[in-house]
């Protein structure tokens, strides 16, 4: 299974319900399957929320209305929700959706309808990245819960490169993220401060998502 890139949502139901059954835990199934822990939490909220459904990979943009945001952010701001209660009943994709609309109505900023289509960054053009890059592009992305707009913003690369290394990343590591064609310093000649200097830059990633 390592060798592939992405899972159906059977295959998806296959590793979480040991989980759901109370026959493994997260962390066992984990390790097991080689998978971010997060992104195992991911597809249970989801499958709990929509049932099977919630485990398809959605192959469009998703589109939310202006009032629906509003509503979503007014609860956790006013009513004391909290985030997690709050994307289940909108069916939000991700928290950091949520946060992002949280910042801006705190900014003061008008929140908008989602537009047909994917936004201006998210048709960002991709561009060449050495493998230090690739790593500290997906262990951003992971460590904000998925969040490929902000790592579009961030560092200019397109949704499709951002999307095919988490999932790499998910199922190979940091080895996934290896340029085959030898143009790029592979991750076994990386000396132990260099895998140190990544490791810091995760864990700053998600304490700022988290504090935030």
């Amino acid at each position: 299974m390592s060798k592939r890139v992405k899972l159906s949502a059977d295959e998806k139901l296959a590793i979480i319900k040991p989980i759901l059954d109370g026959c493994s835990s997260l962390r066992f199934v984990s390790k097991e399957m080689n998978l971010h822990g997060s992104v195992i939490q991911t597809w249970i909220r989801k499958y709990k929320a929509d049932g099977f459904e919630g485990l398809v990979e959605s192959k469009t943009w998703k589109r939310y209305s202006k009032n629906l945001k509003k509503m979503a952010v007014e609860d956790v701001v006013f009513r004391g929700y909290s985030k997690n209660s709050t994307v289940k009943k909108y069916h939000i994709s991700s928290f950091s959706v949520l946060q992002r609309w949280i910042n801006l109505y705190n900014s003061g900023k008008e929140l908008k309808s989602t537009s047909m289509g994917r936004s201006k960054t998210t048709m960002t053009k991709g561009r060449k990245t050495t493998f230090e890059e690739r790593l500290e592009i997906t262990q951003f992305t992971i460590a904000r819960d998925n969040d490929y707009q902000g790592a579009i913003e961030k560092y200019g690369v397109s949704y499709q490169q951002i999307y095919s290394w988490v999932k790499k990343y998910q199922l190979k590591g940091s080895d996934g993220l290896k340029d085959l064609r030898g143009q790029n310093k592979p991750e076994n000649e990386l000396t132990d401060t260099e895998r140190l200097k990544f490791r810091i830059k995760e864990l700053e990633a998600r304490n700022e998502y988290l504090e935030m």
